[in-house]
């Protein structure tokens, strides 16, 4: 059979291959359906070759144009880039999201061991100056106490505005050394987590012990819920990517990996929204002169939506 006469047979696949690209043109993939997408892709390789036989054999010219036009619209239906959409980001975050981290084991499992460690860590250096010695170090005590030497004034709106954006920086360093660590079998994000509530509650033991405590409070009461919490959700999102190396479910460790990083994502999403939060309390409500109890006040609000965020939105996904 002439090679002709072979791709003159083929034009009802090309036709389907136009016709489904029409489609996905006016909709998603997820709605075309996963045989109708396996049909898709089935039909551009054979467009490809079809287009590779025009080519080699000189076929007419407008066939070979129409091959080449088919071929690179079906190419950007099928590596099309993801358009960001508002609506499918909402769904995610206040009706799936929720859900995935009231069920996440890794989310609990480093929450317990970070509130968990930071407390007792917290009364340690509260009762024992050697043990906050030992875990913080002299040079990091003095260098607190110097920094909340002074009583909180408020700042320069400008100053502000440019401490927040170095705090979402610092803050965001923090998170991803915690997700990257967990990459290392979980058990990295284990040691992470473990680490940084040692220090971490080592150094509020110490300055709840010392003269400067009251300006400690005052700076960092009010951004404490979001910005701790920012990092138990990095750290479970990071372990949860190490433990699917382990805990496969009968999968490769690669497919296994990336349905682990479908799931961890939309967790470094809700991060990062709280590492913002705190970074705009820090550089805005902690040095300002309001009066403490509002900067208390703005702290229990902070755990009460949190709260309500898991349990509440997450409950009712369940049900």
């Amino acid at each position: 059979m002439k090679v002709s006469q072979l791709l003159e047979r083929r034009r009802e696949q090309w036709r389907n291959l136009e016709g489904l690209c029409q489609e996905l043109e006016h909709r998603r993939v997820r709605r075309l359906g996963g045989q109708a997408v396996s049909h898709f892709a089935s039909l551009y390789r054979a467009a490809c070759a079809d287009l590779a036989l025009a080519d080699a054999y000189q076929l007419p010219p407008d066939t070979v144009r129409y091959l080449h036009q088919l071929v690179g619209r079906a190419h950007n239906q099928l590596y099309r880039s993801q358009i960001f959409r508002w609506r499918d980001w909402g769904h995610e975050m206040f009706q799936v999201l929720p859900a995935r981290l009231l069920c996440d084991r890794a989310l609990w499992l480093a929450f317990a061991i970070f509130w968990g460690t930071f407390g007792f860590s917290m009364l340690l250096a509260y009762a024992s100056r050697t043990y906050s010695e030992q875990v913080v170090g002299e040079a990091m005590m003095a260098r607190l106490q110097e920094m909340y030497s002074k009583p909180v004034t408020d700042r320069p709106g400008d100053a502000s505005g440019m401490m927040a954006g170095f705090y979402v920086m610092h803050n965001a360093g923090i998170g991803l050394r915690c997700f990257a660590a967990g990459l290392l079998l979980g058990i990295g994000g284990l040691f992470a987590t473990l680490s940084n509530a040692v220090v971490l509650g080592g150094c509020f033991g110490f300055m709840l012990t010392v003269g400067e405590r009251d300006n400690f409070l005052q700076f960092v009461t009010a951004r404490g819920p979001f910005e701790l919490t920012a990092i138990v959700l990095s750290a479970a999102a990071g372990m949860r990517l190490g433990f699917s190396l382990i805990a496969t479910d009968g999968l490769a460790r690669t497919a296994s990996l990336r349905r682990a990083a479908s799931q961890a994502t939309p967790t470094i999403g809700a991060a990062v929204v709280l590492f913002c939060l705190a970074a705009l309390i820090e550089g805005f409500l902690s040095p300002s002169s309001l009066p403490y109890e509002v900067k208390a006040a703005v702290a229990v609000v902070s755990v009460a939506l949190m709260a309500l965020y898991i349990f509440g939105l997450g409950l009712r996904r369940r049900v």
